[in-house]
């Protein structure tokens, strides 16, 4: 990789191929596919709308060790939430992995390749 001053020299001191330098307008990510990303805003809807509906758990009964259905029923959203949390994390990075995986591996077309020649600034306004 070239260093962000543009100097064509990788952090040994070696020059690097004009078509391997990183530029600003190099793709360092893969197209995404939109199904884990919208897996994972289902989920965490969930975890914030459940709890904030009273009318699902506004009941005294039926009561466990003689909590009321309403406390227990908020106590219980917190491993949910928690796990739910979890599940959403875990697909937007395993998507991540899989978009900068296949840039590595020479992939989709590069963003910057067209733009290259045409300097730091590239088609960009």
């Amino acid at each position: 990789m070239s260093h962000a001053d543009g100097s064509g020299r990788s952090p040994n001191g070696d020059s690097v191929p004009e078509e391997s330098r990183v530029t600003r307008d190099t793709a360092i990510r893969g197209p995404a596919r939109p199904a884990p990303y919208v897996g994972a805003g289902i989920l965490l809807a969930a975890a914030i709308l459940f709890p904030l509906m009273p009318q699902l758990y506004s009941f005294d009964a039926p009561r466990l060790a003689g909590m009321p259905f309403f406390y227990w029923y908020q106590l219980l959203w917190v491993p949910i939430s928690a796990i739910l949390t979890g599940t959403s994390y875990w697909l937007v990075t395993r998507e991540d992995r899989r978009r900068r995986a296949e840039v590595r591996a020479g992939g989709p077309p590069r963003a910057g390749a067209a733009s290259a020649d045409a300097g730091l600034g590239g088609d960009r306004p």
